[in-house]
């Protein structure tokens, strides 16, 4: 059994291999339900590993998940290996941000896909934006209003690059900005050292888990559980934790949930600032 073979048996994909756009979309709804957003390590003070082997071995036999550069690292190979051309792309993040805060540096990882049934078409796919986790190939359209499971979403072109933006109560959202630049592998990995050690980084901070099927979103900021039918509670203990983890997201722990919970910040709506440690 190959590589594609147990990460398709990992998702529960039994369709054909063939490089079309009814099979990106449906790996797309199945990779993000089975291989959830997590950012255990880095919360723990480890780098993830991005080579192939070890993202396989992480996040496909271990039944772990991962973040932006792990996710999408090992979906680029898998769409590579059926075909279909896939451009590695590098964004920033300004979910949630005041309009007028200074430019981040790029720290996510995205990707565009061209498929064979679909010529002069191309898709923006992404499986690890753990902020506002989609599950569906958007078609890089600037102005299309396209529906996902978790509500209308967009690309919109603005000086020269891009942006994918939800839709949310308040109007049109931006979860990041993007060019067409493509990027090697080797270019994520100080992306990827920055993401995961800054003392300023949010994953160094809180320890965020989302997953995402037809029925919506459910996720896990430290202890502040929302379920994808808009419930919000508070996880108390431990134990509790450890039922959630396994129960909700079906994620293997490399440390045992009670160390996890000793280290979340507790009690916060949002997300902790910078100097917790």
């Amino acid at each position: 059994m190959d590589t594609p073979d147990i990460y398709f048996a990992r998702i529960g994909y039994t369709g054909p291999r063939t490089p079309t756009l009814d099979v990106l979309k449906e790996i797309c709804a199945k990779h993000p339900a089975a291989i959830v957003f997590e950012n255990i390590d880095p919360f723990l003070g480890r780098t993830p590993v991005l080579s192939p082997a070890a993202l396989h071995e992480k996040l496909v036999v271990n039944g772990r998940g991962g973040y932006c550069f792990e996710q999408n690292a090992l979906l680029r190979d898998v769409l590579v290996t059926l075909g279909m051309t896939v451009t590695a792309l590098a964004a920033r993040v300004v979910w949630m941000a005041p309009p007028d805060m200074p430019a981040r540096p790029r720290t996510h990882m995205l990707l565009k896909a061209e498929v064979g049934d679909a010529p002069g078409q191309s898709f923006i796919v992404d499986a690890g934006f753990g902020g506002q986790l989609f599950n569906v190939p958007l078609l890089l359209v600037p102005g299309l209003e396209q529906d996902t499971p978790t509500g209308p979403m967009r690309i919109v072109a603005e000086a020269g690059m891009h942006a994918v933006e939800a839709l949310t109560p308040q109007g049109w959202s931006p979860l990041y900005r993007f060019g067409l630049d493509p990027c090697l592998p080797v270019d994520y990995e100080p992306l990827n050292w920055f993401t995961a050690t800054h003392p300023s980084s949010i994953f160094r901070n809180n320890l965020l888990i989302q997953t995402v099927t037809s029925r919506g979103r459910t996720g896990l900021i430290n202890d502040r559980l929302m379920t994808s039918t808009g419930q919000t509670r508070r996880i108390e203990d431990a134990q509790a934790y450890e039922a959630v983890l396994r129960q909700e997201f079906n994620l293997a722990l490399p440390v045992p949930a009670g160390e996890l919970f000793a280290r979340i910040p507790k009690g916060l709506d949002g997300i902790a600032a910078p100097g917790r440690d």
